[in-house]
């Protein structure tokens, strides 16, 4: 394990791009973010944004911070990273992946939307996962047990910046192994490193202490028309229902 001190990029990248190891993966390298995650320094934030782009184009996975918790994230259209991502978790192949995308314009090339454009402006970027009818752009390979797919758009300026310097969408999950609670720090997670490409330390993700900060994003099915049906309550169940129900009229599926 390689750790990466702030200004030490340069030998990040070297480790970034080294061979991959067994198993397609390779030596993490610990990146912290630089400055606080609301204002970072420009200079240290491209780098490590492209550190981490760099390590998901060879096939890697990176662990990112998010607005809930820990995640780790790989390119969706690669079919053997997104295997990667299973093997890492140790999670049942027909629990499905999420993509995480940069702006909500986006959605419309991976999802066909059956809602206003206006309600997932309202909804995203935040703590919430849309579930949608999957697109034929989308990669094959994610999710092939399902025509839906789960979208996030994380109220977070790295991830969502990682995003849009990605070609493609990114398949996102909780960095910590199927079961086990959500991660909020770094070293929770120490454990999945070695399997990492980058580990992108973001410092604490909420109140460490507090079980519901690590409830996750709250999943909500949009893919029938004029319903909704709750998947997880997450950390933002009661702002979403009113959204759905007061200002767009929508009813629970079970309704």
């Amino acid at each position: 394990m390689l750790r990466v001190q702030r200004a030490a990029l340069a030998g990040l990248v070297r480790a970034a791009e080294g061979p991959p190891g067994p198993g397609h993966a390779r030596s993490s390298c610990l990146l912290p973010l630089p400055g606080s995650a609301a204002r970072p320094e420009p200079r240290g934030w491209r780098e490590a944004v492209a550190a981490a782009v760099g390590a998901l184009q060879e096939g890697g996975l990176v662990a990112v911070p998010t607005d809930t918790v820990y995640g780790v994230a790989c390119l969706a259209q690669d079919s053997r990273a997104v295997r990667s991502i299973y093997s890492l978790k140790g999670r049942n192949g027909t629990k499905p992946l999420a993509i995480c995308l940069g702006d909500v314009e986006n959605i419309y090339r991976y999802c066909h939307v059956n809602v206003p454009d206006e309600l997932l402006q309202d909804l995203l970027p935040g703590p919430v996962t849309l579930v949608l009818k999957r697109s034929e752009e989308l990669n094959k390979d994610l999710n092939p047990f399902t025509s839906l797919v789960g979208v996030r758009i994380p109220n977070h300026p790295f991830i969502r910046e990682l995003a849009r310097a990605c070609p493609g969408p990114l398949a996102l999950t909780s960095a910590n192994v199927s079961s086990q609670a959500s991660t909020l720090t770094v070293s929770e997670f120490q454990d999945l490193w070695p399997q990492l490409s980058l580990v992108v330390d973001g410092g604490p993700i909420g109140d460490v202490q507090s079980p519901e900060c690590r409830l996750g994003s709250t999943v909500v099915d949009l893919s029938v028309s004029g319903k909704f049906t709750i998947i997880r309550p997450g950390c933002a169940l009661t702002s979403t229902v009113d959204i759905l129900r007061q200002k767009y009229g929508l009813i629970p599926e079970s309704s």
